[in-house]
């Protein structure tokens, strides 16, 4: 009993002192220190956030992409607000009386004691003037942000552009407040967290006349912004932009890799814009034309136009399947007497000579051959229905990258097509398709579908005689102690063997040589490519060519679709060759001058009444 009454009185008191303590350092606050006194007498503690500045994104040979500027701001925090002269304050801002009353009333229903963005993208002028008359107008004050600005104006769909978070993202992630800005697509959505830097705070102590008399406890609760990090992209600016003049005026992509490492030189969907109208104050009015514009300027084609039938450039994968599965060889040749004829299935062909052989058939780009390729492949005894045929078929094409997300940093990927025996058994029955139903997929037609990425990466397979990189945008991050780039450094190898490439590029390399690609041509440089038409039901066919070069030690695989357009050797074929002249030359040889000024000149989107008005007038989309 002794020991519980000894206990009892140790908390007693040990209560008893935590009381005392309590009130010694209350008494100590309101009366023996004056710090909190002098605060309220002069009204109000502000905190402010600090916002560090984003990260700047530079192109693979240090040249800057996207750029900092400062912008200038108004916010107001409703319950400070005071009787102020009204006219006087839309007048200094150029604002009407009813936008003043509308966006008061947003911010008191938002919160009347945290800061609201009243107006933003002030000129540099009409802010420092605001600034003068700043104690006129108590709950109101400045701040200066940064917006981002493109020197190139150009890569608009890589980079993407940054804007105001939505209430929707404030809900996800409370590291956003209103007014706050958020990487809405491309590189600065993907890499968002890495850019956007870490905010800081600093509080100042303001009088009744929201005038700052400086900071509160000579800032030893403030914390310093964190800058982001910058990127250093794949991109080769220049090369981007030569590639975008050249497809100015026509729908499509240009998407280019450096094969050895999966490094994306050049990303281009066609028409696009200049990234800076995304970024001042008219922002939302272009976004809203161009969502609504018929060309799809915000269709960011390389890594969405999912449904493009890649063609005739299809055909080397058909025959590495043939020759890895054992159904064809070098020495094969196949007869075409107009196009390939099985009972009442004719697939038709051009005109040319006999294809006695691989090489032959790739450089002539025979459908026949393909055809007879093909169905050889799928119809070999081994298998024991179409099922397992066509399930093997599509193990291939998967190895390549096909059929999936290539897996690039960058928001928006769609995977591609490639039919499976579900879908043809849900179409025809189960058991009621063959090769002859599926034929066109032989020529790269039919339910098969790739996007420009996946057929410059799976160029890139073919040049590195079989292997590939994950596709990627950035080089590197500086200051990233986290190995964010990783998983770019994973070789993919496809299950085609290395010895059953060589004689595809060599069928590729004479196709430029002496077949349907020698447009293609580039002097001093062994060129391997393959043209291709992509059938558009919808109207004139598609213009597609994949190539890489050199032969041996190939520094860049390219892809070009050019929609609309016809043959493969009419447009894709001379755009493709002249962006890999200028990466490997940095110019263009003067015999091909002509070539250039055709393919930069050629408008395949506006009649010439509007031809001629653009050129008088140019406008920001191209």
């Amino acid at each position: 009993m002794d020991l519980f009454k000894k206990r009892s009185y140790v908390i007693i008191g040990f209560i008893l002192t935590v009381f005392v303590v309590y009130i010694a350092r209350l008494f100590y606050i309101q009366v023996l220190d004056t710090t909190y006194r002098q605060v309220a007498d002069q009204n109000v503690i502000k905190k402010e956030t600090l916002y560090p500045n984003r990260g700047l994104i530079y192109d693979r040979n240090g040249k800057l992409v996207v750029i900092n500027d400062a912008i200038y701001e108004i916010h107001v925090i409703p319950r400070q607000v005071k009787e102020l002269d009204t006219l006087l304050f839309c007048k200094l801002l150029s604002i009407d009386k009813t936008f003043f009353v509308e966006q008061l009333a947003k911010a008191t229903a938002d919160s009347r004691y945290r800061p609201y963005l009243f107006l933003k993208h002030i000129n540099p002028q009409q802010y420092a003037t605001f600034q003068e008359y700043l104690y006129r107008f108590p709950g109101f004050f400045g701040k200066i942000r940064m917006v981002r600005n493109y020197p190139y104006r150009a890569a608009a769909h890589v980079v993407g552009y940054i804007s105001e978070v939505s209430p929707q993202q404030i809900k996800k992630n409370n590291y956003y407040v209103q007014g706050d800005y958020i990487g809405t697509n491309g590189l600065e959505n993907t890499y968002e967290k890495v850019l956007r830097g870490v905010k800081g705070s600093k509080l100042i102590i303001v009088d009744k006349f929201n005038r700052e008399l400086g900071p509160f406890d000579e800032g030893n609760y403030d914390t310093l912004a964190v800058s982001g990090l910058n990127l250093i992209t794949s991109l080769d600016i220049e090369l981007q932009k030569y590639a975008e003049d050249l497809m100015q005026n026509k729908k499509g992509s240009v998407v280019a890799i450096e094969p050895s490492t999966g490094e994306v030189l050049v990303m281009v969907s066609s028409p696009t814009y200049d990234p800076n109208l995304l970024s001042g104050r008219e922002r939302g009015m272009y976004i809203k034309q161009f969502q609504h514009d018929t060309l799809m300027t915000l269709f960011n084609r390389p890594i969405m136009a999912s449904q493009y039938p890649p063609g005739s450039t299809f055909k080397p994968l058909n025959a590495m399947i043939g020759l890895e599965e054992g159904t064809l060889n070098v020495n094969t040749g196949y007869p075409c007497s107009g196009g390939y004829h099985m009972g009442s299935i004719t697939v038709g062909c051009h005109a040319h000579p006999a294809a006695g052989n691989l090489t032959q058939g790739i450089m002539h780009s025979c459908n026949a051959y393909f055809c007879y390729t093909f169905r050889n492949i799928v119809d070999q005894g081994k298998f024991h229905n179409m099922d397992e045929a066509l399930g093997t078929w599509n193990e291939y094409l998967y190895s390549f990258g096909l059929g999936k997300k290539t897996g690039i940093d960058m928001p928006g990927e769609l995977p591609g097509l490639v039919p499976t025996p579900k879908l043809y058994n849900k179409v025809y029955g189960k058991g009621r398709w063959k090769s002859s139903t599926i034929i066109s997929l032989s020529i790269g037609q039919g339910e098969i579908g790739m996007t420009p990425l996946q057929l410059a990466n799976y160029m890139a397979a073919i040049a590195n005689r079989g292997y590939y990189y994950t596709p990627h945008l950035i080089k590197k991050i500086e200051g990233d102690t986290t190995d964010l780039l990783k998983p770019y450094r994973v070789k993919h190898v496809t299950k085609v063997s290395r010895h059953n490439f060589d004689p595809i590029v060599e069928g590729l390399y004479q196709t430029c040589e002496q077949g349907t690609g020698r447009i293609a041509r580039i002097e001093g440089y062994q060129v391997c490519g393959k043209t291709g038409t992509a059938q558009n039901p919808h109207g004139k066919d598609h213009s597609v060519f994949v190539a890489f070069a050199p032969k041996e030690n190939p520094k860049i695989a390219i892809a070009v679709f050019v929609e609309n357009s016809g043959f493969g050797a009419t447009y894709a074929a001379p755009i493709a060759s002249l962006v890999m002249e200028k990466y490997l030359n940095d110019t263009i040889a003067a015999p091909r001058l002509p070539l250039e000024k055709r393919m930069l000149e050629a408008d395949l989107i506006h009649p010439k009444v509007i031809a001629q008005k653009n050129e008088e007038q140019p406008g920001d989309i191209h």
